[in-house]
């Protein structure tokens, strides 16, 4: 795989990550429902365990779903190929005054399907840190 097409793909994953910590894609169940992997499982900051109807389910209640409310800032994302059709993705959030470190992978199944998030994890950053 070339290094353009690295490139390409961590920077269509970025895009796909913004938009799923966007309120417009996080109060929509059908919207949100297409950036999840059929396989999704996340190990949240409360260490929580979800799969993909859970997630789609509760996002549209979850802080970071509002236009008038908290909302996800994203800081040092950045992106690694791990294998065609397999991009990881590290960063930080601030939500509501909370620091989180993130992690995910996505994979591409198919074209028609596009890029999705297979894994997510978040790690609360104590206060101070």
């Amino acid at each position: 795989m070339s290094e353009d097409v690295e490139n390409s793909c961590v920077a269509e994953v970025i895009e796909r990550e913004l938009q799923l910590l966007s309120p417009a894609v996080r109060s929509s169940r059908a919207l949100a429902d297409r950036f999840f992997d059929p396989e999704f499982v996340e190990v949240g900051a409360s260490g929580r365990r979800w799969d993909r109807r859970s997630m789609v389910s509760a996002l549209p209640d979850m802080q970071g779903a509002t236009d008038d409310g908290p909302q996800y800032v994203p800081t040092g994302m950045t992106g690694t190929v791990l294998a065609p059709g397999i991009v990881h993705l590290t960063f930080e959030t601030v939500l509501d005054g909370r620091r989180a470190r993130r992690s995910s992978i996505w994979r591409k199944l198919d074209e028609e399907s596009g890029w999705r998030m297979y894994y997510h994890q978040a790690t609360p950053v104590p206060e101070g840190q």
